[in-house]
């Protein structure tokens, strides 16, 4: 799956985007499987009400399946002006 992170979670984690093999059964387990690589992770996503996920390009919880899921993307909240 293609794990996609966009702008203060990419400058924590140091990249775009990575293709990564995972058991994760939701994005919140994803989201402690990369916790638990490195502290950079940890860093990125420490605060979770801070961030917000798109599975396959749909705006989602992290409480969303990933069964055949292809992408999952990690932002800030977005506004609009």
């Amino acid at each position: 799956m293609n794990v996609l992170y966009f702008a203060w979670v990419r400058e924590r984690i140091g990249l775009p985007r990575e293709e990564i093999e995972t058991e994760a059964a939701t994005v919140a387990d994803l989201v402690t499987e990369l916790c638990g690589r490195e502290d950079r992770y940890a860093a990125a996503f420490a605060d979770l009400s801070a961030l917000r996920v798109a599975v396959d390009q749909t705006l989602s919880d992290f409480d969303a399946p990933l069964v055949g899921v292809r992408e999952v993307a990690f932002f800030p909240p977005m506004t609009g002006g």
